[in-house]
């Protein structure tokens, strides 16, 4: 008998992957692209569904899990399998005018804001998505596990999931911040370039959490993935051993491999199961 939590959903072909849309964007003031996987059976129904934000990596942009990760495939047969039920994915685009998930240190090109103030409720308003914390989750590779991984502390209550893969996690000191930034840290003041790394600082953000903030960082449940080989594995080990010291329950996997496209398929129908049990009544 099978144990699968979640029943066939039948043929792979029936989803759909649009490879770009667009959002206009007030806050970037430009279209932003994004990609999007519809599960099968999206257009023959009016059922809303769980959303997960799958965030690229530095040097690609919103194709990247379309084409090299191979989105559709995997996720129409880990669904068929029974191992996650449908969702829907989208895949934006974090590559354009400037590369990255954060807030632009001197303000002038924030995209955190525009994530979270304008692509999401434009997802939301576009498909039928279900809007609870309880049924979106983010997940992303490299830079885009840097993304999840801040994009959830900073708004715990926006994600019942977090997925970081072959996290840049933003382990480095206020010196290797100022060398990041190259000719920006001479235009900013030493309280912005505080402010700034106190907040793409894991250890920071833990560490000045209220009990309550705390709290909602621990009702996340979180998938933490590197590969052994992964050039960026210590500052990984490092947010194993401190959410260990700080109680915040997690999933940490370290397995054959590098910072490779190969290492993120494998883990992509991990992914998709741990975040669709993230969805489920208990």
């Amino acid at each position: 008998m099978s144990l699968a939590l979640f029943p066939l959903s039948g043929i792979y072909a029936q989803s759909v992957v649009y490879e770009t849309r667009t959002v206009k964007s007030e806050i970037l003031k430009m279209e932003r692209k994004y990609s999007i996987y519809l599960p099968a059976g999206y257009d023959r129904s009016d059922q809303s569904y769980p959303v997960l934000y799958l965030l690229h990596g530095a040097g690609d942009d919103h194709t990247g899990w379309v084409q090299f990760g191979q989105v559709q495939h995997i996720a129409d047969k880990t669904i068929a399998e029974g191992k996650a039920g449908p969702m829907i994915i989208v895949m934006p685009d974090a590559n354009t005018g400037r590369r990255g998930y954060f807030n632009d240190i001197q303000g002038d090109f924030n995209y955190e804001d525009f994530f979270f103030k304008e692509l999401i409720p434009h997802i939301e308003k576009t498909y039928r998505v279900r809007s609870e914390r309880r049924y979106r989750a983010v997940s992303g590779l490299s830079m885009g596990g840097g993304g999840t991984i801040f994009y959830a502390l900073h708004q715990p209550d926006m994600f019942a999931a977090a997925a970081p893969l072959s996290a840049a996690t933003g382990n480095w000191n206020i010196e290797q911040v100022k060398s990041r930034l190259g000719n920006t840290a001479n235009k900013v003041t030493e309280e912005q370039l505080n402010a700034y790394f106190k907040r793409h600082n894991i250890e920071d953000i833990i560490k000045n959490a209220s009990k309550e903030e705390l709290g909602k960082i621990k009702q996340i449940r979180w998938y933490i993935s590197c590969g052994d080989d992964d050039f960026l594995y210590e500052g990984n080990s490092q947010m194993h051993i401190l959410f260990r010291k700080n109680e915040i329950v997690h999933e940490y996997r370290v397995k054959d491999g590098g910072h490779t496209w190969s290492y993120w398929r494998m883990e992509l129908p991990l992914v998709l199961e741990f975040v669709a049990k993230s969805f489920m009544q208990h």
